[in-house]
């Protein structure tokens, strides 16, 4: 699908070193399914709620161990 948007340079430049993109619209791809996926991961995390989890190495090699 082809559309038309106005990107500031800059952003898109600096973009496209970070993600060693080698065009504008592999950037543009790269940052979208970047953006789907922190959002999944959000609101997967908003849906699991929060926990305390009391483990040390120590308590992850015995639970490993009697695995």
């Amino acid at each position: 699908m082809r559309t038309t948007l106005e990107i500031d340079d800059k952003l898109l430049k600096q973009a496209q070193v970070l993600t060693k993109a080698k065009t504008k619209k592999e950037v543009i791809h790269r940052s979208l399914e970047a953006l789907i996926r922190q959002q999944r991961i959000e609101r997967l995390l908003g849906k699991l709620g929060h926990f305390s989890l009391d483990l040390t190495p120590g308590k992850l090699a015995k639970l490993r161990a009697d695995g």
